[in-house]
């Protein structure tokens, strides 16, 4: 089967390219802005990428268009459509279909599906998940929303019954408003936590809600539902009707929970101890997103000590709390924090691991749909409480950062350009500090610019 893919560059995409790739079909693939990593790890593969979605694409002729959410029916300010391809594949007649129902149809099917879902952790909970699996030979395949540094790779067929997925809640496609996950039909689903996000698409907390019933669903009766026993969102999302086990973790009284520090704990089923998880992670939410493996990989037969000796070599995801380097004495850390709970966590979870009076510098960016629409931007202090200094890219946003930050006061910087932020950054400085850059994107190539001026003034 020959598959042309639009909007190929995504880490979804791109991860299913892969997979179809791995699975004998032809891929080719089309984007904006085909640049690497994510082009060279495709063009590795022999997939041909071409840029932009222009109308010439249709003489590829493929089997069937596989479409990304990236996709819309938008029209540019002349009235020319901005995706001429999709125009044109609408025109023709031709086959389409969205990247998740083509994933279900050609992967999926057939397999024991482990779905990842939540607000928060759901790339590093998947990686974990998928890790525990390998090491207890089971030969997972798995499609991450992110490269787990196990693995080296972000997706892969596997040849074991289990298949690892990341299941997003964000929207399907431009021709299917569904959340993605309700395509995976699961037969293991985590619910990590649930909070209002996603704000360009979703209402209120309560939509969000429906669309996790809706994923609670479609498990089977001999499936099992692994539920964060902390959340009241939750708790409705399963009042509201559950045909499946349900293992809860988190809370005191929940199926599984957790004795000890985030870094060496022990992992409790119904008060006995099952095994501990000692390890070089750091924060309470990957103690619960080590407990949500645990709870899931039982379901498959993995007992919880093994699973919980596996996730001692875990080694997170890249761009989790990555350390980048560090220069006259100042150490850089990437992360993908951009929702205000994220970015409470991650500082916190550093805030934890340093001595006192080390400093934390926090650098981000309000860069996801929701945080441009300024939907939560009154929570910003809360989420920077555990930092000493604050600094604040606000270039693109239709509302003042510096407003919002009021409640710092001198300890929150805003710039609306990078090259400012840097700046900033470095003048506030010294030997010791902490430096956490926060983007769901790649903020301007701010870590090595930080870490090339240090450098240079060392």
């Amino acid at each position: 089967m020959h598959i042309h893919i639009l909007g190929i560059c995504g880490t979804f995409m791109g991860g299913l390219a892969a997979l179809a790739r791995e699975a004998g079909h032809r891929v080719t693939g089309c984007d904006a802005g085909v640049y690497p990593p994510m082009s060279d790890q495709l063009r590795a593969l022999d997939i041909e990428l071409i840029e932009g979605f222009g109308a010439e694409q249709m003489a590829l002729r493929p089997d069937v268009w596989v479409v990304g959410n990236v996709v819309s029916r938008a029209r540019q300010a002349d009235g020319s459509p901005r995706f001429a391809l999709m125009e044109a594949i609408l025109e023709a007649g031709a086959p389409y279909t969205s990247g998740p129902q083509w994933l279900a149809e050609h992967v999926l099917q057939g397999r024991h599906v482990l779905a990842v879902a939540g607000t928060h952790g759901k790339t590093t909970t998947t990686s974990m998940l998928a890790w525990v699996l390998d090491q207890a030979g089971l030969e997972p395949g798995f499609l991450v929303g992110g490269v787990p540094v196990n693995f080296g790779v972000s997706a892969r067929l596997g040849t074991g019954r289990c298949f690892v997925i990341e299941a997003d809640e964000y929207d399907t496609a431009f021709f299917d408003k569904r959340s993605k996950f309700v395509h995976y039909r699961p037969r293991t689903a985590i619910l990590n936590n649930l909070e209002f996000d996603h704000a360009d698409i979703f209402d209120d907390l309560a939509a969000i809600e429906r669309q996790f019933h809706h994923l609670v669903r479609t498990v089977p009766a001999s499936g099992r539902v692994v539920v964060n026993g902390l959340e009241e969102s939750l708790v409705r999302v399963l009042h509201a009707g559950c045909w499946s086990e349900v293992r809860s973790f988190g809370a005191a009284v929940s199926d599984f929970c957790a004795r000890g520090e985030p870094e060496d704990f022990e992992v409790l089923e119904g008060g006995s101890s099952r095994g501990r998880v000692t390890w070089a992670l750091g924060g309470v939410h990957n103690q619960l997103n080590a407990l949500a493996a645990i709870a899931a990989a039982q379901h498959v037969g993995v007992a919880p000590e093994a699973a919980a000796g596996a996730l001692a070599s875990f080694r997170n995801v890249k761009r989790r709390m990555e350390l980048r380097g560090t220069a006259a004495g100042v150490a850089i850390y990437d992360d993908f924090a951009h929702h205000p709970t994220a970015i409470r966590t991650t500082v916190d979870g550093l805030r934890r691991r340093l001595p006192a009076g080390q400093r934390i510098l926090a650098v981000f960016e309000p860069r996801s749909n929701t945080m441009k629409l300024g939907t939560m931007k009154a929570q910003l202090p809360w989420s920077l409480e555990q930092a000493d200094l604050a600094f604040c890219h606000s270039g693109g946003l239709g509302w003042d950062p510096a407003q919002a930050l009021e409640p710092m006061g001198a300890r929150a910087q805003v710039a609306d350009n990078i090259d400012t932020l840097v700046v900033q950054v470095l003048a506030a400085a010294r030997a010791g500090d902490q430096i956490l850059c926060m983007s769901n994107g790649g903020f301007g190539g701010i870590h090595a610019r930080l870490l090339e001026q240090l450098a240079a003034r060392a």
